[in-house]
């Protein structure tokens, strides 16, 4: 028997968006065997006030002022359910001082808790397991406090090195990862840090939605690149190394370089839309990305190396093996999983040389290795492996007050 039924997932990020999320694509994938309550996004009264002004089209304006149902049901691949509750707004704390913003976050947790219990009991969810993505804010308050046989706190990033979290995170993570059941780590780096504070972490990589990003392989075989076009898939941030793609922009001017999603730093497209060959595309959703990727020929993590980034095991790595895409990247983490499958260069001048080589890395053979790395890459065996886990665990109910 299973030593839980049902999950209840707390995390920082919404369920929808532009891009692919860790924690949605584990909560998906574990869908198949368990029954999922995923909490979404806490919005603050600030985010409804920049909603209301138009000035943040992701408020859900209308469930957060009570005039839409705010617990949904979504199928997800294979048919299965996940449920998707909004909870009520909370109050804007992160730029208070400790005292007081430590005071508020546990009222804040105790107005989640409080209604939280009730789509439990309305969904009839008793002692599940409890997985709190990267939010030991709301974490800490909350053991305990849900029935829950365990808590599981899922670390896909360097709580210290987060811009929105490090003010208050790090007081917070290092008591809550005591007292988890475990810690899952989306990196070795990550696991060396957190098995420090908790000697029930483990690692468990991030994977890809295999079968989304082939079809870009399958579309760039029915439909080839007319040009060579490298590109980055992701959000464009300080993470990126500026000088080294102005150097590739400007020596490379016969080969387009493409970056879709977001833009958070401001000189990136200052600098680099000065060349001609340098384009800024709007994310898309997941399922529009198949034909935007079949276009290249490379794909890039021009990371800057520092400790933040040290501590990263990029998505983006299996979906670009995926789509087939030879890989650039420089050497800012652990990626010895990928010797011989990916190119990793450690200066400008010696990453633009690596760009002509993959580009023209064309053989079918490498393509294939591509494929088969990102093929036992996929979602489902990350799924199995947290699981796989989750036996390991001495995993006993509560029961709340």
């Amino acid at each position: 028997m299973r030593p839980f039924e049902s999950i209840v997932c707390v995390g920082q990020a919404t369920w929808a968006g532009d891009f692919q999320k860790a924690i949605v694509q584990l909560m998906t994938e574990l869908a198949a065997r368990h029954r999922i309550l995923y909490v979404d996004y806490q919005y603050t009264l600030k985010d409804l006030v920049m909603g209301l002004a138009g000035r943040r089209g992701d408020v859900p304006v209308r469930v957060l002022l009570g005039r839409g149902n705010a617990l949904t049901q979504k199928t997800v691949a294979g048919g299965h359910i996940v449920y998707v509750w909004q909870p009520p707004l909370m109050l804007p704390v992160n730029f208070l001082p400790p005292r007081l913003h430590d005071r508020l976050a546990r009222r804040n947790a105790a107005k989640l808790v409080r209604h939280l219990r009730r789509v439990m009991q309305q969904l009839s969810i008793s002692n599940p397991l409890v997985i709190n993505g990267l939010n030991p804010v709301f974490g800490l308050p909350m053991l305990g406090e849900l029935g829950e046989v365990g808590t599981v706190y899922y670390c896909f990033d360097e709580i210290a090195k987060s811009a929105w979290m490090q003010r208050h995170g790090p007081r917070f993570e290092v008591p809550y990862v005591r007292r988890v059941n475990a810690v899952i780590t989306t990196s070795e780096t990550l696991r060396h840090a957190k098995q420090a504070t908790q000697p029930h972490t483990y690692c468990i990589k991030n994977g890809v939605n295999f079968d989304l990003f082939h079809q870009a392989r399958q579309l760039a075989l029915a439909n080839p690149p007319a040009a060579p076009v490298v590109g980055y898939l992701g959000t464009a941030d300080n993470r990126l190394d500026l000088p080294l793609l102005v150097h590739c922009a400007r020596t490379m001017p016969d080969v387009t370089f493409e970056f879709i999603g977001e833009v958070h730093e401001p000189a990136l497209t200052a600098q680099l839309l000065a060349f001609p060959n340098v384009q800024f595309l709007p994310p898309h959703q997941p399922d529009a990305l198949p034909p935007l990727l079949a276009r290249w020929s490379v794909g890039v993590i021009p990371f800057v190396c520092n400790e933040h980034t040290y501590t990263i095991y990029p998505l983006k790595i299996n979906e670009y093996l995926a789509a087939g895409l030879a890989v650039v990247a420089t050497p800012f983490s652990l990626l010895t999983d990928f010797d011989g499958i990916i190119e990793v260069a450690d200066s400008p001048e010696r990453f633009a040389l690596a760009l002509r080589r993959a580009l023209a890395d064309t053989s079918e053979a490498r393509i294939t290795g591509r494929v088969d790395a990102a093929r036992h890459n996929t979602w489902a065996h990350r799924a199995r492996e947290f699981e796989t886990v989750m036996e390991q665990l001495d995993l006993q109910p509560t029961y709340w007050q």
